[in-house]
Formats: structure tokens, sequence, C-alpha cells
């Protein structure tokens, strides 16, 4: 069985990496044409509106989580008639959330924008639009989710990669017909954007209809469903929370003290580091709904080796793409974007670190999510998180440069990272002492003895010659590393054989 799996593992995972490189490659040339169609006071703009309608993320998030995990167990027990009635229970709780951010949006959102957000000029009709049109496409997103979750669950990854290269093609062409109207260029990209939601929504919900018969909406009400759909999301509702505050709250209080122009530099920021992380939760996707299966059906040591090693993995994968961006963002940032605002090249490298250590303790909150019982965890990891924005607060009102707050969201990280094993751990049983040496000691070694060479390299070479080098040798040091230190005897013998078997093919 574990085999069968881990060949379905690999396979999902190989299609999720077509989705990646297509989506990334696309995405990131559409940033930069982006930037350059509405100039950076208006890339802030959106950037900044649609965070505000983001705040409303922790709503959707929660029950997101709710429907995957439930989904995926009922699954996993292989009750069919289970996992109708929590598809359809689901999608009536995301069309309540989706009601219910119109209603925050449209009173507590309208008012924090035009009274506390920071917009030029004469800009804010244009924002309003924006506004607008953010909501709308975040609604439609959020009644998507239980179909998103259904592909997921049931692990049907090629659909869920060609649809998403099929949404950032699309994407990238309303970029293009920005430049044919003279119509108010933020405005028109706002529209546009809703109505790519709009017809990628319809082509999931056509799909799961077809495909999967237990994923076909039917209105009905059970009073008990609905309190443990309920019970999961509320208390994922808090750590949700928590998340989208710190990640939005940074935003909005960078534009407070310093305006769009700051605000532009973290959009951009973001959608790299984003870009970067694609390579792991593509890779993390492909085993969530196996972790939450292999507790459902009782097989423990598959789940805690899949811990183990979906632990260091995601960990090994994201340092080894993420070192050569680290080691040369500025050159890399200047040939992508042409005109780079102040800060990207700190912010980038600050979110990437960041990043490192949620890909590393990601598969510590899916084990939460397969166990069920996450009530004190969401508790302590939510007001670890939340401590973000008045810390953040605070060393902007004494002066301190923007880059600050994400040192601080980075060292509240590190503190998150800590608590999660310490509390988890235990309750899998899975020993801390094993999972220090196996994850966090081996990571900490391999990243260490894979830094001095690319950093010489890259202080006597800084043009493209220089950075292909760097990437080359930061590449090669960094595989070397993984495969010596990085992986187990059998995970050695593993990939030697793969190899070998891809040769010979």
């Amino acid at each position: 069985m574990p085999t069968e799996n881990n060949k379905r593992i690999a396979k999902n995972t190989a299609m999720l990496y077509v989705r990646m490189l297509f989506t990334m490659a696309i995405s990131l040339y559409t940033s930069r044409v982006v930037l350059k169609t509405l100039g950076i006071a208006d890339f802030g703009i959106y950037n900044i509106v649609g965070g505000v309608v983001i705040l409303f993320e922790f709503l959707n998030s929660a029950m997101a989580s709710a429907t995957q995990r439930f989904l995926s167990f009922e699954l996993g027990k292989n009750d069919s008639e289970e996992v109708k009635r929590v598809f359809s229970m689901s999608m009536t709780a995301h069309i309540s959330i989706a009601l219910l951010v119109i209603l925050l949006a449209e009173t507590i959102g309208l008012w924090f924008l035009n009274t506390q957000i920071n917009i030029p000029e004469g800009r804010m009709n244009a924002a309003n639009w924006v506004y607008q049109f953010s909501i709308l496409t975040f609604c439609v997103n959020i009644i998507r989710t239980p179909y998103n979750a259904s592909i997921i669950a049931y692990e049907k990854m090629s659909f869920y990669a060609y649809l998403s290269i099929v949404e950032v093609i699309l994407k990238l062409l309303i970029v293009f017909l920005l430049v044919f109207f003279g119509f108010d260029k933020l405005i028109l990209y706002s529209i546009l954007v809703f109505i790519v939601g709009a017809i990628v929504f319809t082509l999931y919900k056509l799909y799961c209809g077809k495909v999967f018969s237990n994923c076909r909406y039917n209105y009905f009400w059970d009073i008990d469903l609905y309190k443990k759909l309920m019970s999961f999301s509320g208390w994922s509702l808090f750590g949700n929370a928590a998340n989208i505050g710190a990640q939005q709250g940074i935003n909005i209080l960078l534009n407070i003290f310093f305006g769009v122009t700051v605000n532009a530099a973290m959009g951009i920021a973001n959608q790299l580091s984003q870009a970067v992380y694609n390579f792991v939760s593509n890779f993390q996707t492909a085993f969530k709904p196996q972790i939450v299966k292999s507790y459902a059906s009782d097989e423990k040591i598959y789940f805690n080796n899949l811990i183990l090693q979906t632990s260091k993995f995601s960990y090994y994968l994201l340092f080894l793409l993420s070192l050569p961006i680290l080691i040369s963002c500025e050159f890399i940032l200047k040939i992508w974007l042409g005109t780079v605002p102040e800060y990207t090249v700190s912010f980038c490298r600050l979110i990437i670190v960041f990043l490192l250590i949620e890909a590393i303790s990601a598969p510590l909150w899916m084990a939460v999510q397969a166990i069920g019982k996450i009530r004190n965890y969401q508790i302590l990891i939510g007001s670890i998180i939340i401590c973000n924005i008045p810390l953040a607060y605070a060393v902007l009102k004494f002066g301190m440069v923007p880059e600050s707050v994400l040192v601080i969201r980075l060292l509240i990280g590190i503190v998150t990272f800590i608590a999660r094993f310490i509390y988890l751990l235990p309750k899998i049983e899975l020993p801390i002492r094993l999972y220090i040496k196996e994850v966090i000691w081996v990571s900490l070694v391999m990243s260490l003895l894979s830094l001095p060479l690319p950093l010489l390299v890259n202080h006597y070479f800084s043009n493209w010659i220089g950075l292909l080098i760097t990437t080359i040798v930061a590449l090669v040091t960094t595989g070397c590393m993984i495969y010596t230190i990085g992986l187990r005897h059998n995970e050695r013998e593993f990939v030697k054989k793969m190899i070998l078997d891809k040769l010979k093919f």
C-alpha cells in the first residue's frame, strides 16, 4: 500500500511541477508587464487595496482547511456517502462565508479603505472601483474552494495543473488587453481579473460535476455535520486570522508609515518569493492527502515517516532553488523588472528566509489537521503569530526602517516553528529528539556547508556570466550536500536507482 501511495505522490508531484513551471514563468512575466503598464503608484494601490479584501481571507481559509481535511479523511475510510454529505454541507458553508464577506467588506472594509489607507491624491475613485471588483473576485474564489478541495482530496492533480496553466495564460492575455484600451488601466485590470476568476470557477464546477459523482451540490441541513465542520474551522479561524493579519497587517502598516511605493516593493517581493515557494507548495500538495488518509486508516508508521520526509524534503527543495536567488537577488530583479523599487531586494531576501522556515514546518500543521484536535494548537500558534502586528507597529513608531517589520516576522516564524514541533510531536508519538536529528540538524548542517563556495564565486562576478556560474555552483554544491548529508542510506539508494533507471531509458 505505501508503495502504491508513493507512486501516486510521485505522479501527482510531477503534474504539479509541470503546472508550476508554466505558471511561474508566465506569472513573473505578467508581474513585469503589469508593473510597467500600471506604473509603481497604481501597482502599489492595487496591492494595498487587494490586501484590504484579503484581510477577510481568514474566514475562507478556516473553512477550506475543514473541507479538505474531512473530504480526505472520509475518502481514507472509503465512506462514499459521507463524502457527498461533507461536500454539500461545505458548499453551503462557503456560500454563507461569501455573503458574510460582502457584508463586512461593504461596511468595515469600505470605511477602512476610505479613511485609513494612504492613497495618492486623485486616485481614491479608482481605488474604490478596484476594491469592489476585488470583493467580487474574492467571493467567486470562496465558492470555488470546495471544488478545489475535492480535486486535491481525490488526488486528480492533472486537471488541477492544466486549469492553473489556463488561468495564468488568461491573466497574461488581460495584461496585453490593457494596452489597447484608453479606459483607466487600474480599474480595467481589476474588472478583467474578476472575469478570469468567473471563467475558472465555471470550469472547476463543470469538471467536478462530471467526474466526481460525490461532489454535486445538493442543499440539505445536518446540524451534527455542520457542528463538526464549524468546530474544526472555528478553531482554524483563529490561526488563519493571525496568519492573514500578520501578512496584510504588515502591508497596511508599511502603507501608513511609508506610502504606496513601499507597497509596490512588498508586492513584487511577495510575487517573486511566492513563485519560488510554489516549487515546495506543489510538492506538499501532493503529500497532504496521503498524510490525512494514512492517519484515517491507522497507518501510524507510514504517517510518521511522511511527516519526517515531507519536512526535510520541503526544506531541501526550497533551499536548493532559493540559494542562487538569495545570493544574486539584486541582479535578478534588475533583469526581471528593469526598474527595481527601493527596498525590493531586502524584502525578497527576508521573505525567502522566512519561507524556508515555513517550508520545513508545514507538514506539522498538516499532521494537526489529520488528527483533528486543533483547539489548543491554534490558540498557541495564533497567539504567537499575531504578535507580528503590535511589534511591527512599535518598531515603525520608533522610526525603524521598513525591513525591520520583516525581521520581526522572521524571528516570530522561528519561535512558531519551535512551538509547533514541541507541542505536536508527542501527540503523534514522534520523538522530538528524532525530529531534531533527522530534520532540523541535517538541514542546518547541509545549509551551512552549501553557502561558502557560491558566495565566493558571486563575490568575483556580477554579470550574466556570474549569475550563471553562481547558479550552477549553488545547485551542484547544495545537491551534493543534500545527497551526502541530508538523506538516509535507503533514501540515497532510492535516488541512485531512480537516476540510473532514467539514464537507461
